[in-house]
C-alpha cells in the first residue's frame, strides 16, 4: 500500500523520529506541564467545592442560632410577662381604651370637725335651751390632785352654771382616785344634751364630754382642774 492510498489522516506515529530514536508504536513523550496540569485542575476544583461547603454550613448555623444578646432579651421579656393576665374582653382584639389612663384621684375634702373652734353666744343659748335645767349637777374641784391648787374653783364654776339657768348645782371637792388632766364633763343616762350645754357654758371642748356607767351623786359631774375659760 502506497502512502497515497493510506485512508487515515497523519498522526504522531507518522512523524519521522530523529536518528537513533526507537521506531514503532511508541508515542511521543509528553511535556512536564502536560502531565501535571490535570492533577492541578482536580485539586483546584475540590478545594473550591470544600470552601463552598464550609461557607454554606457556616451561614446555615449563623441563621439558625440567634445572637446571645437577642436570646437574653427574649428570655427577660418572657420573664417579665410571666404571671400577667391577658387584658381585653376575650375577643382577641385590644380596644386600646384606658390602656394608659389612670383614675384621677378625687380631691379629698377635710372632714368636718365635731365642733366649731369657738361657740358663739347663739350656739351656747341653743344648747342650753335643749338641756334640762333641773338636772342634778355636781361640780368637783380637782385642782389639788392635778398639781395646781385653785381655791374656790368648784364654787365659782357653780355660779357660772347658775347664771346660765341651771338650778340644781352643788360644789364639792374631788373625791376620786385619779384626777383628769383637763376639765371634763361626765354624765349618766340620757343627759347627753344637758352635758353638752354645761360644757358649752364653761368652755369645755365637746371631746371632753363622756358618758359613764354611774356617778357618786347627781346625773352630771363637772370635774375642774383649771378655771373655766
Amino acid at each position: 500500500m502506497t502512502k497515497s492510498q493510506y485512508p487515515f489522516p497523519p498522526d504522531e506515529f507518522d512523524a519521522r523520529r530523529p536518528e537513533g530514536a526507537p521506531v514503532g508504536v511508541h508515542r511521543e513523550p509528553r511535556s512536564r506541564w502536560g502531565s501535571v496540569w490535570p492533577f492541578l485542575l482536580v485539586a483546584v476544583v475540590f478545594a473550591g467545592i470544600a470552601v463552598g461547603v464550609v461557607s454554606y454550613l457556616s451561614d446555615d448555623r449563623a441563621a439558625s442560632d440567634p445572637p446571645p444578646a437577642a436570646s437574653s432579651q427574649e428570655a427577660a421579656g418572657e420573664g417579665d410577662g410571666a404571671g400577667e393576665e391577658p387584658s381585653g374582653d376575650g375577643s382577641g382584639e385590644d380596644s386600646g381604651e384606658g390602656a394608659t389612663e389612670e383614675p384621677s384621684a378625687e380631691p379629698t375634702e377635710p372632714e368636718p370637725s365635731e365642733e366649731p373652734t369657738e361657740l358663739t353666744e347663739e350656739d351656747v343659748a341653743a344648747l342650753v335651751a335643749q338641756a334640762s335645767l333641773t338636772a342634778p349637777i355636781v361640780v368637783e374641784n380637782a385642782s389639788a390632785q392635778a398639781g395646781a391648787v385653785v381655791n374656790g374653783l368648784a364654787g365659782s364654776t357653780s355660779e357660772i352654771l347658775a347664771e346660765a339657768g341651771f338650778s340644781e348645782v352643788a360644789a364639792v371637792d374631788f373625791s376620786g382616785d385619779e384626777a383628769p388632766t383637763a376639765n371634763v364633763v361626765r354624765y349618766v343616762g340620757d343627759r347627753a344634751e344637758t352635758s353638752a350645754a354645761v360644757a358649752a357654758v364653761l368652755g369645755i371642748p365637746q371631746s371632753n364630754v363622756e358618758q359613764v356607767d354611774s356617778l357618786p351623786q347627781g346625773e352630771v359631774a363637772v370635774v375642774m382642774v383649771t378655771a373655766p375659760e
